[in-house]
C-alpha cells in the first residue's frame, strides 16, 4: 500500500492502483517515445505492483499499529516470485520488461540472502533468454524498459504528495529519449511536465483511493475489514503543457 498522512486520518491507495495510473501515463505518451510491442508494454506497466503478499498477523501495520506504507516493510522477494511465475503465462515481452524492474528494485539487495542472490542470477538468465526469443538486443530492451521506470516514478510522485509547493520544480527521471523530465505545480492547480512527453496538450488522470479515519489498528484482519468499508473515491491530476 501506498500511506499517506492526511488531516482526516490516512490515505490509502494499492500499490495495483498505482500501476493502473502508470499505465494511464504511457498511453499517452508521444508514438516517439513508445517501444516495440507497445500493447504489451502497457501490460507489464499497468501489472508491475500485482501478487502483493498476502497479510498473515499485522504484515500491513507498522509497530504502532498504523497502516503501513510499502516503504516501511521489510524487504521481501515472495510478490517478486509470484509476480514472476504470472507474467510468463502473459508474453515473453511482458516478462522481460517484468524482471528488469525486478532487478532494478532487488539488485542491490543481493547480499542480504542466498534466496536474493539466487532470484538475481534468475532474473539475468531470463533476461538474456527473452531478449533472443523476442529478437532485441539489451540496449532496445533497456530503452523499452525506461519508459516503465519513467511512469512509475512520475506515478510515484503524484500518488504519494511529492509534488512540492510555490511551483518548485522536481527531477522525474531520465525518459527514454535520454532527456531528464522535470514537474511543476502550477498555481492554478494544473501540473507541467517539461520537456512535454505526452501526444495531446492536456489530459487528466486519476487513481482510486480510500480514506481510513482510524489511526491504529490491532491486527491485519481489522485493517483489511476497515478498508473493505470505506468508500473508493478518485483523485485526478490535470497534466498541462
Amino acid at each position: 500500500m501506498i500511506v499517506n498522512a492526511i488531516a482526516e486520518g490516512w490515505e490509502v491507495i494499492y500499490q495495483q492502483a498505482h500501476g493502473v495510473l502508470a499505465a494511464q501515463l504511457a498511453c499517452s505518451l508521444k508514438p516517439a517515445l513508445r517501444s516495440r510491442h507497445w500493447v504489451e508494454t502497457i501490460i507489464a506497466i499497468a501489472n508491475h505492483d500485482n501478487r502483493q503478499k498476502t497479510w498473515h498477523g499485522k504484515d500491513g501495520l507498522t509497530k504502532a499499529g498504523a497502516p503501513a506504507d510499502f516503504t516501511l516493510l521489510p524487504v521481501t522477494i515472495e510478490q517478486a516470485k509470484d509476480l514472476m511465475q504470472e507474467v510468463r503465462f502473459q508474453s515473453q515481452w511482458v516478462t522481460l520488461l517484468t524482471s528488469m524492474h525486478m532487478s532494478y528494485l532487488y539488485e542491490s539487495q543481493r547480499g542480504k540472502s542466498k534466496d536474493i542472490a539466487a532470484f538475481m542470477d534468475e532474473q539475468v538468465a531470463l533476461q538474456k533468454r527473452c531478449r533472443k526469443s523476442v529478437g532485441v538486443n539489451k540496449q532496445e530492451a533497456e530503452q523499452a524498459y525506461t519508459i516503465m521506470q519513467w511512469c512509475d516514478r512520475l506515478s510515484l510522485i503524484l500518488c504519494r504528495n511529492e509534488l512540492p509547493e510555490d511551483e518548485r520544480t522536481l527531477e522525474i527521471t531520465a525518459g527514454p529519449d535520454g532527456n531528464t523530465y522535470f514537474i511543476k505545480h502550477l498555481k492554478d492547480k494544473a501540473i507541467q511536465v517539461a520537456p512535454w512527453p505526452f501526444e495531446q496538450n492536456k489530459l487528466d488522470v486519476q487513481v482510486e483511493y480510500r480514506t481510513l479515519q482510524q489511526l491504529q489498528y490491532s491486527n491485519d484482519s481489522e485493517l483489511a475489514q476497515a478498508l473493505h468499508k470505506a468508500e473508493v473515491k478518485r483523485k485526478t491530476w490535470t497534466l498541462a503543457r
